[in-house]
């Protein structure tokens, strides 16, 4: 758990220092500005952006159940964000497998991936895809898919 929050609390206590020796010099304006870009990188990189996530395990079951795809993601990973952050509202209509809190998802993306942990990983129809395209993602969110 506290692995997924330590890029975030870097992004705000790196913009606090910075926007306190902007305070210092006289630079308010700067401040608030610099604080407010580091805080807005702390929410994107915290867990907080990603729908509850849940086990390997459980993701598997539910997949197997509703057809849904399973993401396998990790937070401070730039591809997973632009595919949640393309996703939108349907983000939450999928499966999220955190490996850094799940050891058996992290084992299941290395299955995948040779041995690396490359994330986002998408396992569709038991088939694992890294790093695809958002849209086909949401395509295969569709009932005709």
């Amino acid at each position: 758990m506290m692995r997924a929050w330590i890029l975030p609390m870097l992004f705000v206590l790196s913009g606090t220092a910075i926007a306190t020796g902007q305070v210092l010099k006289g630079n308010p304006g700067t401040a608030a500005g610099l604080l407010l870009a580091f805080l807005t990188l702390a929410g994107v990189n915290s867990p907080l952006i990603f729908p509850k996530t849940i086990s390997a395990e459980e993701a598997q079951r539910r997949s197997a159940d509703d057809g849904r795809p399973v993401v396998f993601w990790r937070p401070g990973c730039t591809y997973c964000m632009r595919l949640r952050l393309r996703l939108g509202r349907s983000a939450r209509l999928l499966h999220w497998v955190n490996i850094w809190r799940d050891p058996a998802g992290a084992a299941a993306v290395r299955a995948a991936n040779d041995g690396n942990e490359t994330v986002p990983t998408v396992v569709v129809a038991g088939r694992p895809h890294t790093n695809p395209d958002p849209r086909w993602v949401r395509e295969q969110l569709s009932p005709s898919a």
